[in-house]
């Protein structure tokens, strides 16, 4: 009698972190794991892989073994996948691996739209995924999908935390040196780093001296401050707002969604952090573009909906998926 594998190697990999999930065939969380950044323009796809690698170690388990794969499906869903021939590539040395039976690559906000529909539900809607980046995808029953390059602002991209932070920062600086409005944000930003002005940040930063991945710290900063109503903060928020809706609503033009009842999803954790300046206003914007959208936020793990891409493939009992979704929350 052969061993029953476990059904899913679920995989999420963002821009700042990694995880891993392995499920068996009941759905149940085996382990799980974590690593850094996948990062593959900058590393090279190997060595990207090597980092999925490390998030399976720190589950527990072998990056491959001896006599089989580890699981019936790997089912990963990565940052940096935009266009076909990345997703082709990254599956190749995914697949290379021995990790699973079948191997499967999506873009990671893939799995932001799975996790945002209930079991047995259309694979139907639009998702907005706003965290260190920004991006959007958008699909329908019969396979026809949406999708932005989202590689920067070669391909018309704005937003997401990292470029909140630095255009922020731009603000600050302009501010304390006159050219631009007056914004507290000149004070706030510096002191968070532990700077008592924009002057000596900005030399901080440009000598190294303030390490630049610190700069994500500086989005929550930015939210405070808008709520507390300084103008040139909340024009920030507001445009980063009217970006997703921008990109919701063509998505959903493009799919001639616009006018049906469909699920928009919004996640990472710009958009789950629930501000009201940004969230209030994407809901306002949404409604006078696509008013019968329904939208949600997910605060679940993005693995949850790699895995749930996993067993949707291996056509999975629906207790499974309530098991799955029970362990995250």
């Amino acid at each position: 009698m052969g061993v029953t594998l476990p059904s899913v190697l679920a995989i999420d990999a963002g821009n700042s972190k990694t995880d891993v999930a392995l499920l068996g065939p009941d759905g149940s969380v085996l382990c799980s794991g974590q690593a850094g950044g996948f990062q593959p323009p900058r590393t090279g796809v190997a060595a990207a892989v090597d980092v999925l690698a490390e998030a399976m170690a720190d589950a527990g388990l072998p990056a491959g073994r001896a006599g089989g794969p580890l699981a019936q499906r790997v089912s990963a869903c990565l940052a940096n996948a935009d266009f076909p021939v990345e997703e082709e590539q990254l599956a190749r040395e995914i697949e290379r691996r021995a990790w699973g039976r079948t191997t499967a690559v999506h873009n990671d906000t893939f799995a932001l739209l799975r996790s945002g529909l209930p079991t047995g539900a259309d694979p139907c809607g639009v998702a907005v995924v706003c965290g260190a980046g920004i991006n959007c995808v958008g699909m329908t029953p019969d396979g026809r999908t949406a999708r932005f390059p989202a590689v920067g602002r070669i391909s018309g991209d704005w937003g997401g935390g990292g470029g909140l932070a630095e255009e922020a920062l731009w603000l600050a600086a302009r501010s304390e040196d006159g050219r631009g409005a007056a914004t507290e944000l000149a004070r706030a930003l510096p002191a968070h780093l532990g700077h008592d002005s924009m002057a000596s940040l900005i030399e901080a930063l440009h000598l190294g001296r303030v390490p630049r991945g610190r700069l994500h710290e500086l989005t929550p900063v930015l939210f405070t401050v808008a709520a507390a109503g300084d103008p040139p903060a909340l024009s920030l928020v507001h445009r980063q707002a009217d970006e997703v809706v921008a990109m919701a609503s063509v998505a959903l033009g493009r799919l001639g969604l616009l006018e049906q009842e469909v699920p928009v999803v919004l996640g990472g954790s710009v958009l789950a952090a629930g501000h009201p300046q940004l969230n209030d206003r994407i809901a306002e914007g949404l409604a006078g573009r696509a008013p019968l959208a329904r939208i949600s936020v997910i605060t679940a793990p993005p693995v949850l909906g790699a895995a749930l891409l996993g067993l949707d493939a291996l056509g999975s009992p629906s207790g499974a998926y309530e098991r799955l979704r029970t362990h995250f929350g």
